[in-house]
């Protein structure tokens, strides 16, 4: 399974603790994991000196078109992300077609998120709560999301009637949301270049699968 970390700027001092954790856990069990959205930031306050060109200030909003991007075209199977909440990194990803993003503040969150909604994100709050031991609350996270296969259901004897509903959800998904080239021309332009990150365009351009979705992205990266 090929994993994307997307962070915001607001928790970007915390990356290298939550990609040392995720990759901790997951390597191991033979996941890949990209490293797509903020990276460690030399000073956590917010000032433009702190952001390059590679590294620029993503919000919640850019996390969204990377995660849509990144799953609708299968360079990545599953994006771990968030914010300083969760909610609006949650929000965001859940306006696009083809994420199913859910909460998760514990690892009993994780495992009943991907049990009975078979999602292919997870958000989580990188400040809220966020004190002593939280590494090893995201170590117990991670290892709750993919220590097991997923849609097995909970109860697992309403996997039937649970997976049910997850292709019903899938379909008024596509059929109420736009298309996703639809979509992105639709957005600020400079909005959607500036979620182009380096990090990202190195993982999707090496892993997409979507011949029309790389079209597009090499001609908003321009």
């Amino acid at each position: 399974m090929k994993i994307a970390l997307i962070q915001e700027f607001s928790q970007a001092s915390k990356n290298d603790v939550i990609l040392g954790q995720l990759k901790k856990v997951v390597e191991p069990m033979g996941h890949t994991v990209f490293n797509t959205g903020m990276q460690q930031v030399e000073n956590p306050n917010d000032r433009p000196e702190d952001y390059t060109e590679e590294n620029p200030r993503l919000t919640y909003l850019h996390i969204g078109i990377q995660a849509a991007l990144l799953l609708n075209s299968g360079a990545v199977d599953f994006v771990v992300t968030g914010c300083g909440t969760g909610q609006g990194a949650l929000m965001s990803c859940n306006m696009y077609p083809g994420v199913v993003c859910g909460y998760c503040i514990e690892p009993t969150d994780a495992y009943l998120f991907l049990q009975i909604n078979d999602g292919n994100a997870l958000s989580l709050p990188y400040a809220k709560g966020f004190g002593w031991g939280a590494e090893l609350n995201l170590e117990t996270i991670f290892t709750r999301a993919f220590g097991s296969p997923k849609g097995q259901g909970y109860p697992s004897d309403r996997k039937e009637s649970q997976n049910k509903n997850v292709r019903l959800l899938d379909d008024v998904k596509k059929r109420v949301a736009k298309p996703l080239p639809e979509i992105l021309r639709a957005l600020d332009p400079e909005m959607v270049k500036t979620a182009l990150t380096k990090a990202f365009l190195d993982c999707f351009y090496a892993n997409c699968q979507d011949a029309e979705l790389e079209a597009l992205v090499r001609e908003l990266a321009e």
